[in-house]
């Protein structure tokens, strides 16, 4: 499902979803769900627009009313000040120095801990310990943190007149930050995910970017507020690896529509076809709950008209995604997994070639496969890497490194030179299909990297660096692979040891949280869901089929090792070795081995 927030941390436990053979996922998850309606008609609202709670609403319970507080300036940002301040005391709104325009913004924390509330002579004092998560704009961009605070404090005052017997008539704040915050948990609840789509730099594939649309947004002005942001353009972070609309691009009037007929008029320079060709399929990716017909106008000249669904169908996200096989290695060797109602896959690889192998990283395009395989001799670890029709028979050998993690793809690089990312020793490389292995130098602290994945899109990426979760943008032209300024990810995920995509805006991190634990995150952090809460021991492999709008089958399934143990999700079980498929029986007396390493192919 796509564009929905996930549960906050305290949402307790979820299991994600596999996939079967008859298409019908095993889900058991707990969800808060901002779930899109289809668009109505012009004049209409949203008959799910949810709006904070006022402050009289939590009476004389403190606790709820620092909750409502931490919420009131969710919504529309022309009046985040305006809700705030009917929380704080009229002698002191002063201290909340407000913003005008696009310069409101709102500090998104995460509670460490319950508030302190410790009561006073004539108040009560309130201690929040947080985690600065990001800064909410106006344009829906969740843009990294600028506060470095880890506490903020406040006092609560009765809101009865003075010398009157409390009537539950609440609180006021006094002494109130100079900030405009909103929990994580508040972000959740009172703001859909609304994920836009950029074109790469070769306008051969569209990014996801994730910005977040207010609950209180009527439906008739959401594609307004689409076409807002594609023309304000991509997020920071994102912006090395797409390109956004011609500069000085201007919305003309506001994009309107209704009864299956959507119109916008833009001041755009450049090739006015070829331009709005573009810009028709990312409105229509970004929207895909509306349909009908769309007009695009250039300087109130009509240059296009398409329906949006046949747009969509058209133009796929992901084209040649295949639904995924399992595979693990076993006793050295790559082999398939049998899981019930599941078609295991052959192994696409020439028998000489499948010996020594730590682990593997497999794709395919254009009825190729492309094959990485990490192999293990004398101590000393190497990647081979060997592409062509299954099976596949050459493989070139990489220098020897210590230790050298899972390789993955770049599925958005040219399929007759594709190329890779991997792990060694603590560095990030860029491996080809030769196994030429270059050195990627990332503007980061000093610190080893320890994992890394990449998107369906195959123009973001998920690392961990200095024990830290970072994203970063991809740019491929001139068929280098270069990395732009990551960007961290806010976690409360501790000890950090592997990530991979769950879907287009969502990680997958095995870390710790007391104990060791697998937490779905949002790429900007400011979203986590625990999947796993207790995996036994230390999470040393993890691997995902992304969910994602071209594939039919349920996925956001994972697999993943701890303790030489491996498991898959839906529910979370044990990998067996009789699920470990082509395998000759070992000799009686003999203890099988386990499979370890599983990952997919799509």
């Amino acid at each position: 499902m796509r564009n929905r927030l996930v549960a906050g941390a305290l949402c307790g436990t979820l299991a994600v979803a596999g996939f079967t053979g008859c298409g019908i996922p095993e889900r058991s998850e707990v969800r808060v769900d901002g779930r899109r309606q289809p668009a109505t008609e012009s004049g209409a609202v949203n008959a799910w627009r949810k709006e904070p709670p006022p402050r009289s609403m939590s009476g004389t319970d403190p606790e709820e009313f620092v909750r409502n507080f931490l919420s009131a300036a969710a919504g529309e940002p022309d009046r985040a000040y305006y809700r705030v301040k009917q929380f704080i005391a009229q002698e002191d709104d002063h201290r909340l120095q407000e913003k005008q325009g696009s310069e409101v913004e709102l500090t998104v924390v995460r509670l460490v801990d319950k508030p302190v509330i410790t009561p006073d002579i004539d108040s009560t004092r309130v201690t929040i310990a947080v985690q600065q998560v990001g800064v909410l704009r106006t344009d829906g961009k969740l843009a990294p943190p600028v506060s470095t605070d880890t506490r903020y404090e406040f006092g609560l005052r009765s809101a009865s007149p003075a010398g009157s017997v409390d009537d539950g008539a609440g609180f006021y704040v006094i002494d109130p930050p100079n900030v405009l915050l909103l929990s994580d948990v508040a972000l959740r609840d009172y703001y859909e995910s609304q994920t836009i789509y950029f074109w790469n730099s070769e306008r051969t594939r569209l990014v996801p970017d994730l910005r977040y649309l207010p609950l209180t947004v009527p439906n008739e002005r959401r594609l307004n507020e689409v076409v807002k942001w594609l023309v304000g353009g991509p997020s920071d972070w994102l912006r090395p690896g797409v390109v956004g609309l011609p500069d000085r691009t201007e919305l003309i009037n506001n994009a309107t529509g209704g009864n299956g007929r959507w119109e916008v008029n833009l001041d755009m320079s450049g090739d006015d076809r070829t331009r709005a060709d573009q810009l028709l399929t990312q409105i229509a990716w970004s929207l895909p709950e509306f349909d009908g017909q769309l007009e695009l106008k250039v300087r109130n000249n009509s240059v296009l008209t398409e329906d949006l669904g046949e747009r969509r169908s058209a133009r796929a996200l992901y084209q040649g995604l295949d639904a995924p096989v399992r595979y693990c290695v076993y006793e050295g060797s790559i082999h398939p997994l049998g899981i019930a109602g599941e078609s295991p896959g052959a192994v696409p690889l020439d028998p000489g070639a499948n010996r020594n192998v730590v682990s593997a990283g497999f794709t395919r395009a254009d009825k190729q496969v492309f094959a990485a395989l990490v192999t293990a001799s004398a101590g000393r670890q190497r990647l081979s890497v060997g592409t062509g029709p299954a099976p596949v028979t050459t493989f070139t050998k990489g220098p020897e490194h210590t230790a050298i993690g899972r390789p993955v793809w770049l599925r958005a690089t040219d399929p007759h030179q594709p190329q890779g990312l991997v792990v060694a020793d603590g560095r990030l490389y860029r491996f080809d299909q030769n196994a030429r292995m270059s050195q990627i130098v990332l503007n980061l602290p000093p610190g080893s990297v320890t994992a890394v994945a990449a998107s369906l899109d195959g123009r973001r990426i998920a690392l961990i660096a200095g024990g830290a979760l970072y994203v970063a943008a991809l740019n491929l032209d001139g068929g280098t692979v270069a990395v732009g300024p990551p960007r961290r990810v806010a976690t409360s995920l501790t000890s950090l040891s592997a990530v991979d995509w769950g879907d287009e805006e969502r990680l997958i991190v095995a870390g710790a949280a007391g104990r060791p634990a697998i937490y779905e995150i949002s790429v900007d952090g400011a979203l986590q869901t625990p999947l796993k809460d207790d995996t036994g021991a230390r999470v040393t492999h993890l691997t995902a089929f992304p969910t994602n709008p071209a594939t039919k089958l349920p996925s956001g399934a994972f697999m993943y090792e701890a303790n030489n143990v491996s498991y898959r999700s839906s529910p979370v079980e044990r990998i067996q070795r009789e699920q470990v498929l082509d395998v000759t029986p070992p000799p009686t007396g003999v203890r099988p081995g386990s499979p370890s390493a599983p990952f997919f192919l799509f």
